[in-house]
């Protein structure tokens, strides 16, 4: 693990906080390891306990639009406290409209008030966030929290995809039903080319964990994670509080689990086929060697690379153009959900 070199309305920055109060935000491809290391840095204390992802930036603000109008408020507000997102804060309704009513301008705001109120709940200083999918909004996120600090986890992209495919998180298009965990490995590979391409920019204010290491060396990895956000995350401390998955797994291979003896790093190397390792590695391959994974097979040459380089370009602009859509144009609320119950 190592640091890496990295319109709408926009309220007046806030004051800068020191980096020991800067809320983080624990962001990367989902089954990655997000909620782990999420519960464990809650676990060390002195952060705001919220066991849910906001969805905040990456879902509310698309869906309501420019904060900064007094009606798209009252619809976020209406549509939060009718979700478990509110349920799950503990937070006082009438407080909370208040304070949004006054000060939200966007998402940041929102965020930002809401787990503020959390932390002087509870009696805390800081506040943390980890919602995956905000890996593809680093830039708003620091453009509406300026103070914020990025940790980047990251997992083998093949165990990931294996994860993906066995709960159906990624649908290929109709005609490519069975390339399920092509796809995902796809998308595993977008997500973290985009995430790493934005957080290299932030410089000191970002850095990449491994999942891997994580799960093999949490205290040396704890250890520099915690120099990092400026915050004691004691491994000790975090295994006796054990909030969440740090107590209890949190994995799609429940069964497997149960016996002790499941070890959810390099899983891919008994479940995925020859055939379709060799598959998902000439499509992702580059990239897993870039993050310094060692490939499965070295013979990649038997399969038909064209077909494989025009299925890649296709999802990637699929990728980018729902991206796109979502956070840049008109049509973002139609592609987010109005029913905020299921998050």
């Amino acid at each position: 693990m190592r640091n890496t070199e990295l319109t709408d309305s926009i309220a007046p920055k806030p004051r800068a906080r020191s980096r020991n109060k800067a809320p983080i935000f624990v962001i990367g491809c989902g089954r990655s390891g997000t909620t782990l290391l999420y519960h464990m840095i809650l676990s060390a204390g002195n952060f705001a306990v919220y066991r849910t992802e906001s969805n905040v930036i990456n879902l509310l603000e698309p869906r309501f639009g420019d904060l900064s109008k007094k009606r798209n408020k009252e619809r976020l507000l209406k549509a939060w406290y009718g979700s478990r997102l509110y349920a799950l804060s503990g937070l006082d309704q009438q407080k909370v409209s208040t304070k949004v009513m006054a000060d939200c301008r966007n998402g940041g705001d929102f965020l930002r008030i809401i787990m503020e109120e959390m932390a002087r709940e509870q009696g805390v200083e800081r506040w943390a966030d980890s919602t995956p999918e905000h890996l593809l909004y680093i830039d708003r996120i620091k453009e509406t929290i300026p103070d914020a600090l990025i940790v980047h986890i990251i997992r083998d992209g093949r165990d990931v995809a294996l994860s993906m495919e066995k709960g159906h998180w990624i649908r290929p298009f109709p005609w490519q039903k069975r390339q399920r965990l092509a796809v995902a490995g796809l998308y595993w590979e977008w997500m973290v080319q985009r995430g790493r391409e934005r957080g290299r920019k932030l410089e000191a204010d970002y850095t990449e964990v491994r999942f891997e290491y994580l799960v093999t060396q949490p205290r040396e990895t704890l250890a520099h994670l915690g120099q990092f956000i400026d915050h004691d995350l004691d491994y000790n401390r975090i295994l006796e509080v054990g909030i969440g998955s740090v107590s209890e797994p949190n994995t799609s291979f429940r069964p497997e689990s149960n016996g002790g003896t499941f070890n959810p790093v390099g899983r891919w190397k008994d479940k995925i086929s020859p055939r379709e390792l060799r598959r998902l590695e000439t499509l992702i391959g580059g990239t897993l060697k870039e993050l310094g994974y060692p490939l499965g097979t070295e013979d990649r040459n038997s399969l038909e690379k064209t077909r494989l380089k025009t299925m890649r370009t296709v999802y990637r602009a699929y990728f980018d153009s729902k991206l796109w859509l979502k956070a840049k144009t008109p049509l973002g609320p139609l592609l987010t959900t109005r029913d905020l119950s299921w998050v």
